[in-house]
């Protein structure tokens, strides 16, 4: 069962979604509201676990960016899903950026949503026509998109941690993990920045944002 959150200021957006959802076997929303605050609040009150899929509108009416929005998420534990008219390609690309797993638009058929939600939820990137409307014109930002679990087993492999580690750390059998590293290293490689190597993978990882400078080294 995927655990969703809905926040959209638009309570309308919310109903039509959660009537979505309620017919579906897979999935159940946990919570619905117009902010990540009152998300939060509601997270921390009874110590919930995290939803596994946060459906995010691109811009809520409370003042907050979309950057700081997917960050808070994130950082929280969910994987997000931006929900959107996608006529922002400029707010799109800073909420993929940010973290965002994929944008949806509010003008697809609920099974197309549904079918998004079921894609992020397994920690696969969402790539999509609005995805690709987003990126247009933008190749440096296309270049190399790994999913979340990608740049989770990337973050921690390039790290220096064994790859052993990595899936226990995870919570995924070693194989998935070695799977995700070999992707990696092929997306990479369509890209023209090969990363035979852990030590290019770490390079990789640093010039993308996945890894800081002063994280350990790979030989650690």
């Amino acid at each position: 069962m995927t655990r969703v959150a809905l926040i959209d200021d638009h309570e309308s957006v919310r109903l039509g979604l959660e009537a979505a959802c309620a017919a579906e076997d897979s999935t159940a929303v946990v919570f619905s509201g117009s902010n990540v605050n009152e998300y939060l609040v509601w997270r921390g009150s009874s110590n919930r676990s995290p939803a596994d899929v946060v459906v995010l509108d691109l811009t809520l009416g409370d003042g907050t960016t979309v950057s700081e929005n997917v960050q808070r998420l994130v950082g929280d534990g969910s994987s997000v899903l931006i929900h959107s008219v996608a006529d922002r390609p400029a707010a799109v690309r800073e909420a993929l950026s940010a973290g965002a797993a994929g944008i949806v638009s509010k003008a697809s058929p609920i099974n197309e949503v549904l079918g998004a939600v079921r894609t992020v939820a397994s920690g696969e990137l969402l790539n999509n026509v609005e995805w690709a409307s987003a990126v247009e014109g933008d190749r440096a930002f296309a270049n190399a998109q790994l999913s979340v679990r990608e740049r989770e087993v990337l973050r921690l492999y390039a790290a220096g941690l064994p790859l052993k580690v990595v899936a226990e750390r995870l919570g995924v059998a070693y194989s998935t993990a070695k799977e995700n590293i070999t992707r990696v290293r092929v997306k990479y490689v369509e890209v023209g920045r090969p990363a035979p190597t852990k030590i290019d993978l770490r390079l990789r990882a640093m010039e993308d944002g996945i890894l800081g400078a002063t994280d350990e080294n790979p030989h650690g």
